[in-house]
């Protein structure tokens, strides 16, 4: 999540102090994302330097008001407009657990599909409790909720898919040897 857009299109609805940017980031975005203050100022000063937002420059401390600016306002605008770019797979931590586990003499990575699995499926059962308390009363924090909720249902699919592919490949013999896996791509780009 970009904190830095996020805090100019808080500011395009007019002035703020840090705090109030605290406070409304973690409204708007269904008390998910808790931001840290220190992120919020230390974002603020960037923004500040880059030319993007204003301040009032005689308050100091938590009274200090910011304003977006028109680059700010262009910044934001474009931000808004243009997907993120997912051309490059992000670097997810289980996806190097099982690539990793899968050539680490001794370890039994239908195990670690299944420890990962187990724990993905109680966080869904629990997003899935907080959807029925509160969703229905908040829309942000319902889509909030939906957005994790399929985020985990993928991950879950992932490790089926790949359950699946490393018992064939486990299955596979060539001369009485098992199939080498083939070695993954450096880096991968997808072009439109």
């Amino acid at each position: 999540m970009s904190v830095r857009h996020a805090l100019l299109a808080l500011l395009s609805e007019g002035p703020k102090y840090g705090l109030q940017l605290r406070q409304e980031f973690v409204a708007r975005t269904g008390e998910v994302w808790p931001l840290n203050i220190g992120q919020v100022y230390t974002t603020l000063q960037r923004l500040e330097r880059d030319g993007l937002v204003e301040s009032d420059a005689a308050e100091e401390g938590p009274q200090k008001g910011f304003r977006i600016t028109a680059s700010g306002e262009t910044e934001l605008a474009a931000w808004l407009r243009n997907p993120p770019d997912l051309s490059s797979p992000p670097r997810d931590e289980l996806v190097m657990k099982i690539l990793i586990a899968l050539r680490l003499p001794g370890v039994d990575v239908q195990e670690v599909v299944q420890s990962h699995r187990r724990y993905l499926v109680q966080l869904m059962q629990e997003w899935t409790r907080l959807k029925e308390y509160a969703a229905e009363r908040d829309v942000g924090f319902g889509l909030a909720v939906d957005a994790e909720l399929f985020r985990l249902e993928a991950v879950v699919r992932w490790l089926d898919a790949a359950e699946g592919r490393i018992k064939r490949a486990s299955q596979e013999t060539v001369d009485g040897a098992p199939v080498a896996l083939p070695k993954a791509p450096r880096k991968v780009v997808m072009r439109p």
